[in-house]
């Protein structure tokens, strides 16, 4: 048996899921077989190359691309905006999971702005139960105002269990048996709710009631308000904490030391070296800008916390 996970990416962000795959792959058991699987839409030859050469006998690594009929019903809309300032289709990509591998019951699914520091058999072997998901809480959230009210007023959901999808054990047979696709196409096409984190907000919603928390040592994000753990399974770079823009931010020494043993460390260091003072502002700053749509999804007649008290919404 295979331990199916998942990334999707864009062919930009692929230096930086070498470095999440190298450190996947120090720590693999060499009794157990792995099936690393990228979800991409024009991924290069070359990057395709770069990220095949960490296959070993019981590491393989493939490439699905993701056909654009499939995804036709996600329009470029403001709702779907990442951050709330650009629109990628990437970020739903991991919706289709179940759905386009139908041979796993069960899939592992983590971005590619992540390293780890363990074996991830050892998530993988969540026991799920019923549950559709298994996840952390948001801890990157937990300190941000706007959007604690966000998720208590618009989403009507509880801060402390609103999870953050950037790390999911899913229970893929439970997704096709309960026709999570279809959910999701219905509520994104008769609501267009306009949403701050879409994939996320619609996988809070959907599976709501039906999340597994897993040790959120598994999705341990850079946060100024919390101290670093000692121990992180999974490192995950939320946000605006990405180590090849900034320095200083918790659990950089992690990405550094595994992005040293890539072909892509010079560019990496390059890039955090051009990366300009007013370019760093423009990254702080789309945190506010993704938080300014809480002013205008409060006063939406058609948000999701009014659309659930005018009717019932069936899932």
């Amino acid at each position: 048996m295979t331990i199916p996970v998942f990334y999707s990416i864009s062919d930009d962000f692929t230096p930086y899921a070498a470095v999440s795959l190298n450190s996947l792959a120090k720590f693999v058991n060499p009794d157990r077989d792995y099936t690393v699987t990228f979800l991409h839409q024009g991924l290069s030859k070359e990057h395709e190359a770069a990220l095949k050469a960490y296959e070993k006998a019981n590491l393989h690594v493939e490439f699905y691309e993701m056909d654009d009929k499939m995804l036709a019903p996600i329009q470029d809309r403001k709702e779907n905006f990442l951050r709330g300032d650009f629109f990628t289709m990437s970020i739903f990509y991991r919706l289709f999971i179940p759905d386009l591998f139908p041979q796993y019951d069960k899939a592992v699914y983590i971005d590619s702005d992540t390293v780890l520091n363990d074996d991830i058999a050892k998530l993988y072997e969540t026991d799920l139960g019923d549950n559709l998901l298994g996840a952390s809480n948001d801890t990157s959230i937990q300190f941000v105002e706007k959007m604690v009210r966000y998720i208590k007023e618009v989403l009507t959901l509880d801060t402390k269990k609103y999870i953050n999808s950037g790390m999911l054990v899913m229970n893929a047979k439970a997704f096709r048996e309960e026709k999570f696709l279809d959910k999701f196409f219905y509520l994104l096409g008769k609501y267009h709710f306009d949403c701050i984190a879409p994939d996320q907000d619609y996988l809070n919603e959907i599976c709501s009631g039906r999340i597994k928390y897993v040790d959120p040592k598994w999705d341990a994000m850079p946060n100024d308000n919390t101290p670093e753990n000692p121990h992180p399974s999974l490192i995950h770079y939320n946000l605006f904490f990405k180590p090849w823009h900034f320095s200083g931010i918790q659990y950089e020494d992690y990405f550094w030391k595994n992005a040293k043993e890539t072909v892509f460390y010079d560019q990496l260091q390059a890039e955090l070296q051009n990366t300009s003072d007013d370019q760093r502002d423009v990254e702080l700053h789309k945190l506010d800008r993704m938080l300014d749509k809480l002013d205008t999804t409060l006063l939406d007649p058609h948000n999701w916390a009014r659309v659930k008290e005018a009717e019932k919404v069936t899932l």
